[in-house]
């Protein structure tokens, strides 16, 4: 187990040092900074003007500064979902095609190992991401207005579990597909599931209730944009919650927690998919 643990963590570094090579980590890190800096600066223009005609105190000014945070969030857990495909749709599937997988997945190196480890230094990449944006909307908040939401912790820790949901799907299609397949099916089910979070939305505010099962179903296929739901839900103050009824923070139709343990379950059983394909896969 020990040699295991030691193949697992060096393929993990060995994928760290990839994805610095190919300028990855530079690139996502890059626009993810000029996006704060860009969210900053928008919401010290919008605070300036705020705090001419109201009370920055007041229960408004709050659930302004609330909904302002979240629309920060929101366009950061796009950012999440799209460099999350983008960094590992190709990430078994190029190496495949281009035969340099032979260099690797030699004895005394497991397949099983090689997978791992690759999840494992995605994952990494993936939770230095979150926690810069995430934490990065919540500082740039705070600074400019004191403001601080409330339950940050659980949504940060949803937000990392959309990205963990997302991963481990890409990398099974990467032991499937083609690297342009592979990209094509898991944008489509990310639309699919993004139309389906607002068909549930609607369909709850109407009391359709076969809109609303359409909706669980898509979130059933990729729940991505249902843990992001809930992740809003609970950021958000009660003004928000009171005014935002039909956008993007709608609580008219909320996943409960057995629904973070289904997620959680998904990578799960996507992580086990994508090692049993890996294994029987003719390279």
């Amino acid at each position: 187990m020990n040699r295991s643990v030691r193949h697992i963590w060096l393929l993990a570094k060995l994928t760290l040092r990839e994805a610095w090579r190919r300028r990855l980590l530079w690139i996502a890190g890059g626009l993810g900074l000029a996006f704060l800096v860009l969210f900053g600066l928008g919401f010290w223009a919008a605070y300036k003007d705020l705090v001419r005609h109201s009370d920055p105190d007041g229960p408004m000014a709050q659930g302004i500064f609330n909904f302002f945070m979240l629309s920060g969030l929101y366009a950061v857990n796009f950012l999440i979902v799209m460099t999350t495909v983008l960094t590992t749709v190709g990430s078994i599937s190029q190496e495949i095609s281009s035969n340099t997988i032979h260099a690797i997945a030699a004895k005394p190196l497991r397949r099983w190992e090689l997978f791992l480890g690759k999840w494992l230094g995605h994952a990494l990449m993936l939770t230095v991401y979150v926690l810069v944006m995430v934490l990065g909307i919540f500082l740039v908040t705070f600074v400019i207005t004191g403001y601080t939401p409330p339950n940050p912790l659980e949504g940060l820790g949803l937000l990392l579990l959309e990205g963990l949901v997302v991963l481990s799907l890409a990398l099974l299609g990467s032991t499937l597909l083609s690297t342009l397949a592979n990209g094509v099916l898991v944008f489509m089910l990310y639309g699919l599931a993004f139309v389906g979070a607002w068909t549930e939305q609607i369909g709850s505010l109407l009391e359709s209730q076969m809109a609303v099962d359409l909706g669980i179903l898509s979130s059933l296929l990729l729940p991505s944009e249902a843990l992001w739901r809930r992740a809003a839900y609970a950021m958000q103050s009660s003004i928000t919650r009171t005014f935002n009824q039909a956008g993007p923070f709608s609580t008219s139709s909320v996943p409960s927690k057995w629904f973070i343990v289904y997620a959680g379950v998904y990578v799960l059983g996507m992580t086990l998919l994508a090692m049993r394909s890996f294994a029987r896969r003719d390279l």
